[in-house]
């Protein structure tokens, strides 16, 4: 081996000299991109928070050359012959530019535009070549880039799934405090002040070896190793030191089972929902409080806590607290992450915030915070529900009236509400659940203006899902439900455009093509489809369109005349919520629709649920 190939360089270095004019391609044996939700959310909102926390409204833009910085990791890579291949990164420069380019559709309109086109690709003689390279993404990466949005073919494999789906989560998780006005100086911090340690090796032996010595953790004490050796050394008994010992590993392997390093969000999740009394101030410069602290130093938290807010004093009072109420917390939180991947009649609203709730951050604990290990599973199954639904009810609310619910912009009225249904018994829970839902400012009434965008398709489809279900089980299939629109087995649904894209076709009600396009994407004028069935005839008249609406689901053949006449013990159903066929479909027709879904909604997430 020579002298360059055993050369090994560490710099710290930013994003902007990271990414500026770079080339990265990637390994063939990591090829995929697989961050899931949970590590997207997590980033953004480390990310906004380290900015939040050190700006102020007074600051010059120079000023954020001050601000903290903030430690991305280190990458690794492979530099042979000029190229620069990722061997350990590419999770997170891969979500770096995505980012980038949901900032750069953000600041579209900005006077302040900061320029950061070079750093997600390069042009050379007229054609893009983007800074991640790698062939199966370009059509995906180019499409973000210039239009903020996607759609999936069947061909299309899991890292291009993964890529979309985690571009579509940035909104949600971008907070609302980071107006127009302070995005450059957000800008600004992100490409200059969050910093990446660059290992370059010139050699893959090198490369690799830096991997594989970077992942082995095995010495590394994790937060709930040093609470378990906190808690067992104040047990002096030794035959309960080993019991405890013994459950302590038992449910800890479940929890890991269930996913890699779930121990972890699960003390955070139950600790902040049954003991956190305190949560830092929204403005510059303050002090982390308990919600922060057991997020950053769970155990450390727990040491300093543990006699005021856990009542934990004696060796026996350390025993009887983790081997009577940790057990319970372990099993209801597995329960409860298990069902959020299924449809269960009992709890059905775990699922619907599986795929439209809040961050895990806020959800898991809110969810928890009303339980009590004494609870029998009747209980736990309904306050689990009646949360989940609440959760749910807030989140389409918003959603519906473009208001976004990042972690930074709801924490604070989330945390409230936590400590609010601590320990409440199955009444007082639904009297404070029902109070907070009718003390929202949003209300049902931004049906009238909701339409779909480049940003919104994953809402738009579980809100066109739950619609679907509704209208399905309420005439009295009960074998289709939520996630058989949602996330079908077999092939999936898309959403349908009744109108198809053909402004040519309607100029009778339109003069511009921008106000036929907001019509045409009116959650009025909106369906969900079939893969296939919806692309054979999507660009057909509505008249043919309305011959093949019979043949599918119920939401979709009520347009049809003879969805009346095949009906007619579902009378009731149809009248209830003032259902109407429509031969022809203009804006008229739009807006009776809107009224329907707005008539439907009001009855899906009605406080009267909390009656059942």
């Amino acid at each position: 081996m020579s002298n360059l190939e055993n050369k090994i360089e560490a710099i710290d270095t930013n994003i902007n000299s990271l990414l500026k004019g770079q080339k990265f391609f990637i390994d063939y044996f990591q090829r995929e991109y697989r961050w899931e939700n949970k590590q997207m959310v997590q980033l953004i909102e480390d990310l906004t928070y380290t900015f939040l926390k050190a700006y102020s409204d007074n600051d010059e833009r120079e000023e954020v050359e001050n601000y903290q910085n903030y430690y991305l990791g280190p990458i690794v890579l492979s530099q042979k012959k000029g190229k620069l291949s990722i061997i350990d990164g590419q999770q997170r420069i891969t979500s770096i530019i995505l980012f980038l380019m949901f900032l750069n559709h953000l600041q579209k309109n900005s006077d302040s535009k900061v320029s950061i086109d070079e750093l997600i690709y390069a042009e050379k003689f007229g054609k893009k070549s983007f800074t991640l390279s790698d062939e199966a993404r370009d059509e995906c990466l180019d499409a973000l880039y210039n239009n903020g949005e996607y759609t999936l073919k069947g061909s299309d494999d899991e890292t291009v799934k993964n890529m979309v789906e985690r571009y579509f989560d940035i909104p949600n998780a971008f907070p609302e405090e980071i107006t127009i006005e302070k995005l450059p100086y957000f800008i600004d911090w992100l490409i200059e002040k969050v910093v990446i340690v660059k290992i370059t090796a010139h050699s893959d032996e090198n490369a690799y070896t830096i991997f594989e010595t970077m992942n082995d953790r095995g010495l590394n004490l994790t937060p709930t190793e040093m609470l378990k050796g906190y808690v067992l050394s104040k047990i002096k008994d030794k035959d309960k030191r080993i019991k405890l010992n013994d459950l302590w590993k038992k449910h800890i392997r479940m929890l890991n089972d269930y996913k890699k390093n779930e121990d972890i969000p699960f003390f955070q999740a139950w600790f902040r929902g049954k003991y956190a009394d305190s949560i830092r101030e929204g403005k510059a410069g303050a002090e982390d409080k308990d919600y922060e602290l057991i997020g950053s130093r769970l155990h450390q938290w727990f040491k300093d806590n543990h006699e005021s807010k856990f009542d934990i004093k004696t060796p026996d009072d350390f025993y009887n607290f983790f081997n009577d109420r940790f057990p319970f917390y372990v099993e209801v939180y597995l329960m409860m992450k298990e069902r959020m991947l299924v449809f269960d009649e009992e709890i059905p609203h775990l699922s619907y915030i599986n795929n439209w709730g809040i961050a895990d951050s806020l959800q898991d604990p809110l969810l928890l915070s009303s339980l009590d290990d004494k609870d029998d599973n009747e209980l736990i199954y309904k306050k689990l529900d009646y949360v989940a639904h609440f959760i749910e009810t807030f989140t389409v609310r918003r959603s519906v009236n473009f208001r976004r619910f990042s972690h930074a912009s709801i924490k604070y009225t989330m945390f409230r509400r936590t400590l609010l249904i601590r320990n409440n018994d199955l009444r007082a829970l639904t009297s404070n659940l029902k109070e907070e839902i009718n003390d929202m400012e949003e209300n049902w009434d931004g049906i009238y203006k909701f339409r779909l965008h480049g940003q919104n398709k994953r809402f738009v489809k579980h809100l066109l899902s739950r619609i679907s279900s509704f209208v399905d089980n309420g005439l009295g299939n009960k074998d289709k439900n939520y996630l058989s629109y949602f996330n079908p087995k077999g092939k999936p649904y898309e959403i349908e455009h009744i109108w198809a894209d053909k402004f040519e076709e309607h100029r009778d009600e339109f003069d511009q093509l921008d106000i036929f396009q907001e019509w045409r994407n009116n959650i009025g004028a909106l369906l969900l489809l079939r893969s296939g069935t919806n692309q054979s005839y999507k660009d057909a008249s509505y008249e043919i369109k309305l011959q093949h609406y019979i043949k599918t689901n119920n939401f979709a053949k009520s347009l049809n005349e003879l969805f009346y006449k095949n009906n007619p013990n579902a009378k009731e159903f149809i009248d209830k919520f003032g259902f109407q066929s429509h031969s022809h479909f203009k804006k008229e027709d739009i807006k009776d629709r809107e009224g329907l879904i707005k008539r439907i909604c009001e009855d899906i997430w009605n406080t009267s649920y909390f009656d059942n």
